[in-house]
């Protein structure tokens, strides 16, 4: 089951987020039909949307991640809630690469280079947008250096998506830590020796270790305490008729017109999760009236 926990360390010099995300990856997988390294790059942004997702305080507030790059991915966008929700899609989900020089799939060359942007609106009159260069395009590095120069937040981010044969999602997770201000050289040398000796997230998740087991790797000798467990956490979408009559009518009046002379229906599809909707020239022309008023 899918679930995230969150956590301090070092008297609260250090705060901590790990993520179990095997299902919500596993169902944009079968909603969007990823191509492996698709799959690996869109499940590595949904879990790290749900942890970041979870920092924020509001129950309207909503965080957007939007990577845009020039490999043949095109670009990932998603967007997820305080509350666990998360969705998202990449622009060309059958992209095929070969792996890396490692035998991995190749995320990076996916990508490509360009930028990691955080949108987040938290009620106030504009939100928050921080963007940073992608440093590597594997994801997790470009997490940490978006924390470390545009939140000034020093981070370690590590995110990953393992598929089985049939290409399935096998697992996938993640972790944030994170130093608050003040953090002591000591705290930061036990931590950064603890980092040094972890390969990847899936590995750990493959040898049977649970987010609380691999807190409690990554901050050994620093005191974790586990503060809270999500076990809402999901990939989930919001999409309704309501919001696509909104969709349609806010492309103006002059569109509108044109579709209402048409006699056949008009259809929409929602990008996160693949839901239709379906209009008749009669309801268009109820939208003109208020686009009118």
């Amino acid at each position: 089951m899918d679930y995230m926990i969150r956590a301090t360390a070092a008297n609260g010099q250090i705060r901590a987020f790990a993520a179990y995300t095997k299902e919500l990856v596993e169902k944009a997988r079968s909603i969007h039909n990823t191509s492996p390294v698709a799959t690996a790059a869109l499940g590595r942004t949904l879990t790290a949307g749900v942890m970041m997702g979870s920092m924020m305080k509001g129950d309207r507030d909503v965080l957007t991640i939007l990577i845009k790059g020039d490999g043949p991915i095109g670009g990932i966008t998603v967007t997820a809630d305080s509350k666990g929700s998360v969705k998202g899609y990449v622009i060309n989900p059958e992209v095929l690469i070969h792996a890396n020089e490692k035998g991995k799939l190749d995320v990076s060359g996916a990508v490509g280079h360009g930028f990691l942007t955080v949108i987040m609106d938290l009620g106030l009159k504009e939100p928050y947008t921080g963007q940073v260069e992608l440093v590597s395009g594997e994801l997790g590095e470009d997490f940490t250096y978006y924390f470390t120069v545009s939140e000034q937040t020093p981070s370690s981010v590590g995110l990953g998506v393992l598929l089985n044969k049939e290409n399935y999602v096998d697992e996938a997770g993640g972790f944030i830590i994170q130093l608050m201000p003040g953090t002591s050289d000591e705290v930061i040398g036990i931590l950064e020796n603890n980092l040094s000796g972890v390969y990847s997230v899936t590995a750990m998740l493959k040898n049977g270790m649970t987010p609380e087991d691999i807190l409690n790797r990554l901050l050994a000798g620093l005191d974790p305490e586990i503060l809270d467990r999500n076990d809402q956490i999901g990939f989930r979408c919001n999409c309704s008729s309501e919001r696509m009559a909104k969709a349609l009518i806010s492309l103006g009046k002059k569109e509108l017109e044109s579709l209402a002379e048409g006699n056949e229906p008009v259809e929409l599809n929602c990008q996160f999760c693949g839901s239709s909707y379906s209009f008749t020239p009669d309801e268009v022309r109820e939208m003109l009236k208020v686009a009118d008023s």
